[in-house]
């Protein structure tokens, strides 16, 4: 099985970060509604409303264990991954780690990535961008910081 590559460890970090600290519990995320409707905790994991705090490290195992199986899924609708560039790798686990192995395995993204045709596949990335009918400034931020990643040839 491949590793996780760093990059999408790094992008998930960055765009769902361990914030919802309330004052009065230091050091631990409760749940949330994420702008998309979702019970969620820590880096972006869905929960139940009820789910208890936890911690930072509990959060980073979530992550992992939520980015192993978007890895899975990224590298069985788009085989062609596994010989490109991990910046790219990393960029199309972070949109499955986002959005769901279902929107990835719909989508004309799937298609353009295994016909490696990278510029179309940024052009892609650039219409999941919605949320609730508007354009969410965070994801418009995490779709070009995919985007950057596709055209990295490392």
């Amino acid at each position: 099985m491949s590793q996780i590559p760093q990059a999408a460890i790094a992008l998930a970090k960055r765009f769902e970060g361990f914030h919802r600290v309330p004052k009065n519990d230091p050091g631990r995320a409760h749940p949330y509604v994420c702008p998309a409707g979702y019970w969620t905790i820590g880096y972006g994991h869905l929960c139940n409303p009820d789910h208890p705090p936890i911690t930072e490290v509990e959060a980073e195992r979530y992550l992992v264990d939520d980015l192993r199986i978007a890895l899975t899924a990224t590298l069985r609708y788009c085989p062609v991954l596994a010989t490109e560039p991990e910046g790219r790798l990393a960029a199309i686990v972070d949109f499955t780690f986002n959005l769901g192995p279902g929107r990835l395995q719909a989508s004309t993204l799937r298609r353009r990535v295994n016909q490696r045709d990278w510029t179309a596949a940024g052009q892609e990335l650039r219409r999941w961008v919605y949320g609730g009918g508007k354009v969410l400034p965070g994801l418009l931020a995490r779709r070009e910081a995919e985007i950057s990643l596709l055209d990295t040839k490392v």
